[in-house]
């Protein structure tokens, strides 16, 4: 079934809650009289921050909130949602196994590094080693082939109550997807990332494709603390999420604890990169004055139609894409790979764009020619050493990436097209520009992905790939 574009938009109603709720709480720092105050008020601390003063509490109390905001102690007190946060990811999962020994099983599919001239770092000698990558998502199958070495297992940890980092739902896993673009191993097997060699620590935050802001913002917080502190140790962040807040029905407080703990992670040295969503939107859009006076009887009598529907996209904010100091990636892909086309800067058809938040553009894949006629056609690519990949043509120009397979599959592969996809292959250039410049700020690597992308669109910058579509070969010069 094709991708519908639509948009699912979470509404903040105040309400007095019937069962147990969760709330994100800032304060000016965070120390016992805070967690005092919370259990005064008639809730339990379940996760704080000292540095940033951020902290997730429990309360069944009904006035809980009102209690807390009475103290004057607390500058934000948001009843936290769950909500889909996982972007919507098309994905067609293959029944076949990379368990031939030789080169990259599926190179002669992966045209993402011939896009990004990932063979251009690597021959420089710049593969990731020594950068350390948190992948906040669903989680990561640690066991898979090409990501068994990759992942720091002693660091990983969930944020989801009763999950390990290492668990998901089904079997294809949007975190372990996301890993493998980033950096499954040059082993000889399977596929391999744009850094094959950083190491990944799996930092779950989500389950089933839904999550709260009190599992994320304690995930962007514990990856961005440095190992001395107990945190992870991260030099990027990777978030493939999309969750849209209504700025307009009370989503503020929780929009604005999202961005301090992104800033938190700049102000650590580590950088967050973010898809841009799927939604097909444009996200530079400002928010357009209301006519007060719309609606309204006219001077010779006529009525004027009601105030018109405001666009979804200018009443909603997309988390983390427009979160704080991170960065939002746009996708690209091409159309009709297996015919040959290598277009792989073509804007993918579903990703959201826009002036002032997409930082650069990155291949994501595309699925243009699902329902034609030609992309139901069978096209074959070689495997290494033998043997040939076999599928419907349109499928082609979507991202190869390692998955959870089913019962013990450790070496099982799918693809997926989303700014998901294009927002890890960001994540993995940028390991390879911090092994290049290991003492680079994340603004200076910003600076050093929108310098040495190539300038696509108009000229300049431009609303579908901001400041270029990267340059890995480029980027580490």
């Amino acid at each position: 079934m094709r991708f519908r574009v639509s948009i699912a938009v979470v509404v903040l109603v105040v309400s007095i809650p019937l069962f147990a709720a969760d709330y994100v709480l800032v304060a000016d720092g965070w120390n016992p009289s805070r967690s005092e105050a919370v259990a005064a008020a008639g809730g339990t601390v379940t996760y704080s921050h000292a540095a940033t003063g951020i902290a997730v509490a429990s309360s069944d109390d009904p006035a809980f909130a009102d209690r807390l905001n009475g103290t004057g102690a607390f500058s934000i007190v948001a009843q936290d949602v769950h909500t889909r946060m996982q972007a919507r990811t098309q994905v067609v999962e293959l029944e076949e196994s990379a368990v031939t020994p030789g080169n990259e099983t599926f190179v002669h599919v992966q045209w993402v590094h011939r896009a990004v001239n990932a063979q251009a770092a690597w021959d420089a000698g710049y593969t990731g080693r020594g950068v350390r990558i948190a992948v906040l998502d669903g989680g990561i199958h640690d066991r898979h082939i090409d990501l068994r070495d990759r992942v720091d297992t002693a660091l990983s940890k969930s944020f989801v109550p009763g999950q390990p980092y290492n668990a998901d739902t089904g079997t294809f896993w949007h975190g372990t997807h996301v890993a493998g673009v980033i950096a499954a191993s040059d082993n000889n097997i399977g596929a391999i990332g744009i850094a094959p060699e950083a190491t990944l620590i799996a930092v779950k935050i989500l389950h089933d494709g839904g999550g709260e802001f009190g599992w994320a913002i304690p995930g962007i917080l514990y990856a961005a603390d440095p190992i001395s502190e107990g945190g992870a140790g991260a030099d990027i962040i990777n978030m493939s999420l999309e969750a849209h807040i209504n700025r307009k029905g009370g989503g503020g407080p929780l929009v604005s604890a999202m961005a301090k703990a992104v800033n938190y992670a700049k102000s650590r040295g580590v950088l967050v990169i973010s898809a841009a969503g799927n939604d097909a939107l444009d996200l530079g859009q400002p928010e357009e004055p209301v006519d007060e006076h719309e609606g309204e009887e006219g001077e010779e009598g006529e009525e004027h139609e009601g105030e018109p529907e405001e666009p979804l996209h200018k009443s909603v904010v997309f988390l983390p894409a427009e979160s704080g100091s991170g960065i939002a990636v746009s996708a690209t892909g091409p159309v009709g790979y297996g015919f040959g086309a290598t277009d792989f800067r073509r804007p993918a058809f579903y990703t959201n764009y826009g002036e002032g938040v997409v930082w650069v553009s990155a291949p994501g894949g595309d699925f243009s020619l699902e329902e034609t006629p030609q992309g139901q056609q069978l096209c074959s690519f070689p495997r290494v050493p033998s043997g040939m990949t076999t599928q419907r043509c349109w499928i082609f120009d979507m991202i190869l990436s390692s998955t959870r397979g089913s019962g013990a599959s450790t070496g099982t592969y799918s693809y997926g097209a989303g700014t998901s996809m294009a927002a890890g292959v960001v994540s993995g250039v940028a390991a390879l520009v911090k092994q290049a410049k290991p003492n680079a700020t994340p603004a200076q690597l910003k600076t050093i992905l929108a310098r040495t992308a190539d300038d696509e669109g108009r000229r300049g910058t431009d609303q579908f790939h901001g400041h270029g579509f990267v340059n890995a070969g480029r980027a580490v010069e």
